[in-house]
């Protein structure tokens, strides 16, 4: 619920904003990003439309899980 409720609070207009709200995520390419979560046991890839500031969830997972998909095609 955490990541949640600072998703929804955040303004995210490029990858730079979400790298300086959060120090620990993953920039890949085309607005996708992977976030650690609840103590870094679990990860979730996410694609930002940056213009229209709508976060959209890919994929929610373990390490393990996230070791065997491709977080860019997702």
């Amino acid at each position: 619920m955490a990541w949640y409720r600072q998703v929804k609070a955040a303004d995210w207009a490029s990858p730079a904003d979400v790298k300086q709200d959060v120090r620990s995520v993953s920039i890949l390419k085309d607005g996708r990003a992977v976030f650690n979560i609840a103590g870094n046991k679990y990860r979730i890839v996410v694609w930002i439309n940056y213009p229209y500031r709508v976060v959209y969830i890919r994929f929610i997972g373990t390490h393990r899980t996230y070791d065997a998909i491709d977080a860019q095609s997702i």
